[in-house]
Order: structure tokens, then sequence, then C-alpha cells
């Protein structure tokens, strides 16, 4: 008895899900499996679109990455990598930063010293006797005056002195205008040469062609002139102011004066080894004047 009794219970158990108020849950409704078959073909076409656009995404990227026929093939570079002039160096070597700091003290300090640039300047008012000054180290006004007096000596030796002269006038201009073609430094300030800076070649401002030159003839006539000291000490003088004159009036650095004055002191030296004796500087004269006879 107690075991079929067991078994009733069981049964009437299993019975309650047939019952009717449970017979939803036993079976789903219709319109619910149509539903979520139609979200599943929803998900399934966007699925499929989301790849076919990716598929394309990534063709594209390899076509625009991939050279030409016609063009050689190149390094390919990484399009998130900056150029090095907008990278910031974060470790600059000593050396980088001593040049940077002494070319920003020499350009101020010339902007500083530019006190003629016109006649507006703190001393505009005497700007037309610095400009005088910075003639007499011309390179035209020197060569045009050792011709002169070329041609007014009468002597072997002062002719001999006056054509080595000429000629490291010569090359005094040529190196300097070399130089500063290869150099091409402007000045402090924006100012336009004048005619006869076009005509000597000094267009650019390093190194200091007036500076260099000044020296290069000041050091020429103390060696090779017989002079008092108060005029030897006017000519160094006279040096100086021509090259200081240049950075007061706005064409030069104070370092391309400081080069210039150098570089006319090693074109100095480089004429007192190739000096030129009094025959060949006869020779030379008489190939100027046209008078000069290879039997003669």
């Amino acid at each position: 008895m107690p075991y079929n009794q067991g078994r009733a219970k069981a049964r009437d158990r299993g019975n309650v899900l047939g019952r009717l108020e449970f017979m939803s849950l036993n079976q789903p409704l219709r319109n619910n499996n149509g539903s979520s078959g139609s979200n599943n073909d929803n998900n399934g076409r966007g699925a499929s679109r989301r790849a076919a656009n990716q598929g394309r995404y990534h063709q594209n990227q390899q076509a625009e990455h991939q050279p030409e026929p016609g063009e050689p093939s190149k390094e390919r570079k990484d399009p998130t990598r900056l150029p090095e002039e907008d990278c910031m160096q974060l470790n600059p070597s000593f050396k980088g930063i001593a040049i940077n700091s002494l070319l920003a003290i020499d350009i101020h300090l010339s902007k500083r010293l530019g006190v003629c640039v016109n006649t507006t300047s703190s001393w505009g008012s005497v700007r037309s006797v610095f400009t005088l000054l910075a003639l007499t180290g011309h390179g035209i006004t020197w060569i045009f005056g050792t011709l002169v007096c070329l041609t007014r000596s009468n002597t072997l030796a002062g002719q001999e002195v006056l054509v080595n002269l000429l000629l490291a006038l010569i090359l005094d201009i040529l190196t300097v205008a070399g130089v500063q073609k290869l150099v091409k430094r402007k000045g402090p300030w924006e100012m336009t040469p004048g005619f006869l800076d076009y005509v000597a070649m000094d267009v650019y401002s390093f190194p200091a062609a007036h500076a260099s030159r000044a020296a290069m003839v000041s050091k020429f006539l103390l060696s090779h002139l017989v002079l008092a000291v108060p005029l030897r000490i006017l000519l160094v003088v006279w040096a100086f102011l021509v090259g200081l004159s240049r950075v007061l009036l706005g064409r030069n650095h104070v370092t391309d004066m400081a080069c210039g004055f150098a570089l006319g002191l090693l074109h100095f030296s480089l004429v007192e080894t190739v000096w030129l004796s009094s025959n060949a500087c006869q020779t030379l004269i008489s190939i100027g004047t046209l008078s000069w006879s290879p039997f003669g």
C-alpha cells in the first residue's frame, strides 16, 4: 500500500504540468518564434555587412601603400612618425647649446650696437660720418688708389710694394666674396646692399669684407712703410673703426667683424709668403701697360 500511494503522488505531480494554466509555459508562442527568427536574420545581415566593409577598408589601405608599377620601390614610412624638424630634441649636445647661445648673444649685441642704421636711430645724426669712414675701407677705393699711386711711382721699390699690395687686395676681395657666397649670412638688419657693394661682391655679412681689408692693409703698410709712432697708432685705430663702422651701420654682426680681422691677417701672411720680386713686378707692369716683349 505505501508503495502504491508513492507512485500515485508522483503521477499526480507529473500531471500538474499538463493542466491548462501551465500549457503556455510548456509550448512557446508562434509570434515569439517568428520575431526571434527575424532578429537573428537581421543580426546575421548586419554582421555580414560589417565584415564586407572591413574587407574593403583593408583592401584600400593595402592599395594605398603599394607603389605604382612605373615608380621605383621605396621604403615604407610610418604615417604616424613626425618629420625630424617637428620633433623636439630632448637631449641636445653641449656643443649645440654653446653655439646657439653664442649666436643669440651675437645677434642681440649686434642689434644693440646698430645705432646708425638710419637717420632716426639714436646716433642717426652722425650716420654720414660712419658711412664715409666705411667708404675708406671699401675694396674699390683701395684698388683705385693703388693703381693711381702705381702709375705715379718712379722707383722700383715703390712699384714692388704697390704691385704686391694690389695683388693682396684682389686676393682679399675674391676670398671674402667666395666665403660670403658659401655661408650666405645676412646682416642683423634687413638692408639692401649698395651699388659699390655689388661691384666689390660684398653682398652678405660673414665675413666682414671691410674689416678684413682694413686689417690686411694696415698690417701691410706697417710692415713696408717707415712711419712715425703716432701714424702707426692712427693706422691701427683706423682699421678698428672701419670694421666697427659696419656694425654701427647695421651691415655686419660682431662675429663677422672679428672673423674679418682674422681673415685679413691671414691674407697678409699669405702675401708675405708668395711675395713677388722686383723683376716679376716689372714684368706684370709691362704686361699691364702693353709694353711687355718676351724677347726684351
